[in-house]
């Protein structure tokens, strides 16, 4: 579409590109100079992704978000040939997110973030299990302040003995959008990393890292998760 973005920008025109160059070192703002860009690939993600969001960002907001997740998924990402879906994924999640703090959309549903440090265990364990039990009651996101490759497997073992699927789940950086679109923000171990807003509600679970844990005990630690979820559950008014 091409309908103008929040930020005021004007649409930009289609540009042609020889689709037999090689990836090309692009400079973008926000810290990107010199970002490797494989652009035939992440031009098509921001052409979806402006389609879907073309009456509320401009292209060249869309765009700046693709080239911004590719790059800080790209610093931890174990498995380079799914990173173009994964950047998708977390690029269409952060304009949602932007998009919800900006007010442009309504605001349907609480939302809630899960943050600590390595986005691997803790948080992936309550945003699994809270999903699970609210139903699409909530909206869930979760988040590390410096996130891991990968989600540790004895947390993905542990997770899918109750029925939680967490092998299409990844580690995701914690952003600010994410964190303004929040209605409720649970840090796990993750310091001061989270940046307060007001009129939110914050709390802190002191729970184990199952950074190192067996299976045995990542499914302790998933227990002791869930009796915090459930308790949110019941805070939130949300029967589990």
């Amino acid at each position: 579409m091409t309908s103008a973005g929040v930020d005021g920008r004007a649409p930009h025109e289609a540009h042609p590109r020889d689709d037999t160059a090689v990836p090309a070192v692009r400079s973008e703002g926000g810290g990107l100079s010199g970002l490797l860009r494989p652009d035939r690939v992440l031009d098509r993600i921001a052409q979806d992704l402006a389609e879907r969001f073309g009456s509320v960002f401009s292209p060249e907001t869309v765009d700046r978000y693709v080239v911004e997740s590719h790059a800080a998924l790209a610093r931890t990402s174990r498995v380079t040939t799914h990173l173009p879906a994964l950047t998708a994924r977390f690029a269409a999640d952060r304009l949602h997110a932007l998009a919800r703090a900006e007010a442009v959309v309504p605001r349907d549903v609480l939302e809630v973030l899960f943050v600590c440090v390595q986005n691997a265990g803790r948080s992936q364990m309550a945003a699994g299990l809270l999903n699970r039990r609210a139903a699409g009651r909530v909206r869930v996101r979760s988040a590390g302040s410096a996130p891991e490759e990968a989600i540790h497997p004895s947390v993905v073992a542990a997770m899918a003995e109750v029925g939680v699927d967490l092998t299409t789940e990844f580690p995701k950086p914690l952003t600010d959008e994410v964190v303004r679109a929040a209605d409720v923000v649970i840090a796990m171990g993750c310091g001061d990393a989270c940046p307060v807003y007001p009129g939110k509600r914050y709390e802190h679970w002191l729970l184990e890292d199952p950074a190192e844990a067996t299976v045995e005990e990542a499914r302790r630690i998933r227990d002791v998760v869930d009796a915090h979820v459930r308790r949110l559950m019941t805070e939130l008014l949300l029967e589990p």
